[in-house]
């Protein structure tokens, strides 16, 4: 019945929806005031953008009125990757645009909380632009007695709370750097990240609750001072109601005083705004530095443009401020959106509490994941039937690849009036490459449209285009949000080592994806994680599409091993749900549906029963460190434990893999 209903759009733009779109009001002004002769067509929009980096870019900054106190000289300077420069001799403030002409009593931050007691599901509080531009002028007044100077280090230790939000943008008004991690992280894996960066301030919470419990973080807070030479003082809020012991280095949040003034917070177009870290899984954590007119030009394109975000909408998208996630959700505020703020559990009290909130909340987007939808469906929830999502415009999903059966699950069960934006893009250019837009028809199992500005291509591997077959993700232009540099790596070799080193000059991700003839783009996995059994490359999210839909299977994991006799051996590992044993005729259905729903080169050699499936810290699965356990590496040269959801998993691979090796020969 899918392969049917696949030959058609799940959702088409209605005659309002084209005329309301904000890409379609961005087309109209390109004609009126740029004179650009282009259809309204996004894909034409699309073309244009990429083929016209200048005009396009220089368009984004007058559309937007973006403000410099100094005329920029060109809008790109070279076109080398890295090494092109943007808007040279401009400069700009994240903190200016963000507030220009936004004041008074509207709701800018709506902050959810699980409530003590389980019954009564979620608190919430409203923070108006008022409020927060005289929190954020306090804190940023704060800071600066504290000893913060421009292009110093603020760090956050942090939940997603407002006062995080606040933080960075007290430290950005302040032309500092911000870099933040939830607290879920523990202070020596906090402390891989932070201590290279050499803080003087760091902000954190007394704790948080998650899933029904209160973690009390106090002491992983003065753990991790103790870890950080450089830092100076501490910034703490109250988030659980605990004693916050103030002393000589540490400072009680302040009260929000309208005595102070914000700083503009003026810097040079490409002065670092925040440093985001690579997910440590196979090294130490890199240090990702983006601009501040980088990221302003990028999220203002990406918020109205792609996401179709409009002043007054709520915007809610359950992250993590260790995850780049947490930075988009955040520059919502730039278009005048309000943004929701949850730093609990997204199945507690019960598996409907992101529904829940996005109905109170009257939720405009809502970005999930495919694991949670995976997971709603499972529960058989009723998000439409069983709370009011008519605000709801849009559901985001990111983190991996969304499978076609959750579009046709959100389509039926959440509303079909609702258009799904499955996202990918990175913590590398802390935003993304492929999205979805308001006037484009969206397809079960696609990504709707490259990003305008990306000039995505997908390359064989002789680096040549290809369509309709699986490539290489390859940007060939550059964007603003690139990385200005990797810290603490004064002759670049780290950065171009990790995006130029197979194809110099074009940014090579590390995605295997369709480029189709409509212009989507499918994503089939990792292609350092490839499967490639007998020649053949297959994306590992081909089988777990095909696999996590049964109801036996809570989750799997399929990992392609080079032997040292040459051979090539795949297993497959899958969690089960309660209930259910891994038999013969459970192996025959899993074995069934890869062969049917994807190919029968994708069927796995074994299927093993595991406790369960390691992640990073953001969820993705830890495919090549797994990969490497089974080939014989040892843990400590494969992952750094501390950037795992749950580090004891790995000791199971690590037994596993010696006792396979043993049994293999």
């Amino acid at each position: 019945m899918h392969a049917a209903e696949n030959m058609k759009p799940i959702w088409a733009p209605a005659p309002e929806d084209l005329a309301s779109s904000n890409i379609t009001h961005f087309t109209s002004w390109l004609r009126e005031k740029r004179g650009v002769q282009i259809a309204e067509d996004y894909l034409a929009v699309w073309g244009w953008s990429v083929d016209h980096l200048d005009e396009f870019w220089s368009a984004i900054w007058d559309y937007f009125d973006i403000q410099s106190p100094t005329r920029f000289q060109d809008v790109l300077t070279g076109t080398d990757m890295p090494g092109a420069r943007w808007f040279d001799g401009a400069q700009v403030s994240f903190v200016e645009h963000l507030f220009r002409g936004r004041a008074g009593d509207s709701v800018a931050v709506i902050d959810v909380q699980e409530s003590a007691e389980p019954a009564d599901g979620t608190t919430s509080r409203g923070i108006s632009w008022g409020e927060l531009r005289s929190e954020v002028a306090t804190v940023a007044a704060t800071l600066r007695e504290m000893g913060v100077r421009h292009g110093d280090v603020v760090i956050g230790y942090v939940p997603n709370a407002p006062e995080a939000v606040i933080a960075f943008l007290a430290t950005a008004s302040l032309g500092a750097i911000w870099s933040c991690c939830g607290q879920d992280y523990a202070p020596s894996a906090a402390a891989d990240r932070f201590a290279q960066l050499n803080p003087v301030v760091m902000v954190a919470a007394d704790g948080y609750r998650y899933g029904g419990r209160r973690f009390d973080k106090r002491s992983a807070v003065r753990e991790l001072r103790e870890l950080l030479p450089t830092l100076q003082a501490t910034l703490m809020f109250d988030r659980v109601g605990l004693e916050l012991e103030p002393s000589s280095h540490v400072r009680a949040w302040p009260e929000p005083s309208e005595v102070h003034a914000l700083p503009n917070g003026y810097v040079p177009f490409d002065h670092p705004l925040w440093v985001l870290f690579s997910s440590g899984t196979t090294g130490r954590p890199k240090g990702i530095v983006h601009s501040t007119g980088g990221v302003l030009v990028e999220h203002l394109k990406a918020m109205s443009l792609n996401l179709d975000l409009k002043e007054g909408d709520t915007f809610f998208w359950y992250t993590s401020p260790s995850w780049m996630v947490w930075n988009y959700l955040t520059s919502g505020l730039l278009v005048g959106a309000r943004i929701v703020c949850y730093d609990g559990s997204p199945s507690y009290p019960t598996l409907d509490t992101l529904w829940a909130v996005a109905a109170e909340h009257k939720v405009t987007l809502l970005g999930t994941s495919p694991a949670h939808l995976r997971a709603s469906a499972s529960a058989e929830l009723e998000p439409g039937r069983d709370h009011d999502l008519s605000a709801l415009r849009s559901l985001g999903s990111s983190g991996s690849a969304l499978p076609k059966e959750s579009y046709f699950w959100v389509n039926r069960h959440v509303g079909d009036h609702i258009r799904i934006n499955s996202t990918s893009g990175g913590t590398d250019i802390v935003s993304a490459f492929v999205s979805g837009a308001g006037t484009v028809s969206v397809w079960p199992g696609e990504l709707s449209v490259p990003c305008l500005g990306v000039a995505i291509d997908a390359w064989d591997s002789n680096g040549k285009p290809v369509r309709g077959s699986v490539g290489e993700l390859v940007v060939t232009k550059p964007m603003p949000s690139m990385p200005v540099a990797f810290w603490n790596d004064p002759d670049g070799s780290r950065y171009r080592e990790a995006y130029f080193d197979v194809f110099p000059g074009v940014w090579r991700h590390g995605d295997w994806i369709t480029i189709t003839a409509r212009g989507s783009v499918v994503i089939h996995g990792r292609s350092d994680s490839t499967l490639n059994r007998n020649g053949i490359r297959m994306g590992s999210s081909d089988i777990y599409r095909a696999v996590e839909v049964l109801d036996e299977i809570a989750e799997a994991l399929v990992i392609g091993v080079e032997q040292g006799d040459g051979s090539y051996w795949m297993p497959m590992f899958v969690v089960l749900n309660a209930g259910f044993v891994l038999d013969d005729p459970l192996i025959a259905r899993i074995t069934t549906a890869v062969r049917e729903d994807a190919s029968p080169k994708h069927v796995p050699d074994e299927v093993i029963a595991v406790p369960g499936i390691p992640h990073t810290r953001t969820g993705k699965k830890l495919e090549v460190p797994i990969k490497r356990l089974l080939q014989g590496a040892q843990l400590e040269d494969v992952v750094d434990a501390q950037a795992v959801d749950d580090p004891l998993l790995l000791s199971w691979f690590t037994t596993f893999g010696r006792t396979a090796a043993e049994h293999r020969t």
